[in-house]
């Protein structure tokens, strides 16, 4: 099992929630505990237990009127990880281990606060062995995280991802998209198409050695790990910014996709888990 940070995600949903449970966040519809909302007339809700006796006072018409607070209800909390072959990479840090912390992460503060937690591992098709429907039962929700850092990763594509967004139908979820994104541009279109419905979060695995950590001069030996097999490589200033150039490129291309879905800015999680960072985009996003 995954233990839990000792930072919980703070995460607010964009959108009003429905239902009857009580929870932790601000919904749609009108309840007997929460935050005050208005007064309406006792015809809109009758009940004598809300009934708020300054406001009846006043009412020149001589109308009852009761107190409407705004009820509080638990949404579910999807994590969606890429476990194609490039989330194998390890450079100064582990994305699969990365990809359990994050989840671990996620499914400690859900549960913590009534919310439930659900993940599905994909790569060319769902992975059963790496799923879990929504739950608010802490120790399943971490004990499949736990099982992220030391999942196979061998498929050329997360086609599955379509498919696990085919499965989350109904009513909105908060979805992180967890990933290197490392895809072809039509296939992280369709994925973030296939999951408009939801608030989504993608949350890009970094890994600064795959930057900085390229020389000026010098040889180096790049392995595809989707592949397309071992190339030997004579680095140099130009090849270096022409490189730096297009991981730029296809983060602001990810950018553009996730906003013409509605998605939500990028995340980038680089090297480590940072709950505090991702907090903060959060809340601020």
């Amino acid at each position: 099992m995954s233990e839990p940070p000792s930072a919980d995600i703070l995460y607010l949903p964009r959108w009003r929630p429905r239902g009857s449970r009580p929870g932790a966040h601000r919904g749609r519809d009108a309840g007997g505990l929460g935050t005050f909302r208005d007064q309406v007339p006792f015809l809109s809700l009758p009940d004598a237990r809300r009934i708020d006796l300054r406001a009846t006072l006043r009412d020149p018409f001589e109308g009852v009127h009761v107190r409407r607070f705004e009820a509080r209800v638990p949404v579910e909390i999807w994590a969606l990880v890429d476990l194609s072959a490039s989330m194998r990479y390890r450079g100064a840090g582990d994305r699969m281990a990365l990809a359990g912390e994050l989840c671990a992460g996620l499914a400690a503060s859900a549960t913590r606060i009534g919310d439930g937690f659900g993940l599905i591992g994909c790569d060319a098709a769902i992975r059963a062995d790496l799923t879990l429907m929504a739950t608010r039962h802490r120790s399943a929700a971490l004990a499949m995280a736990g099982k992220l850092s030391g999942a196979r990763c061998a498929a050329g594509s997360p086609g599955g991802l379509l498919e696990a967004a085919r499965l989350l139908f109904g009513r909105p979820r908060l979805v992180f998209l967890i990933s290197d994104f490392r895809w072809p541009p039509d296939l992280t279109r369709r994925v973030f198409e296939s999951l408009a419905l939801h608030d989504v979060v993608p949350v890009i695995l970094a890994d600064s050695a795959e930057d900085e950590g390229l020389p000026e001069w010098g040889l180096a030996e790049l392995d595809d790990l989707e592949g397309a097999g071992r190339r030997l490589v004579f680095l140099r200033p130009s090849l270096r910014r022409r490189w730096i150039a297009r991981e730029r490129e296809r983060r602001e291309a990810l950018t553009a996709a996730a906003a013409a879905a509605g998605a939500r800015r990028p995340f980038a999680m680089v090297d480590r888990f940072d709950a505090q960072a991702l907090s903060r985009h959060l809340l601020a996003n």
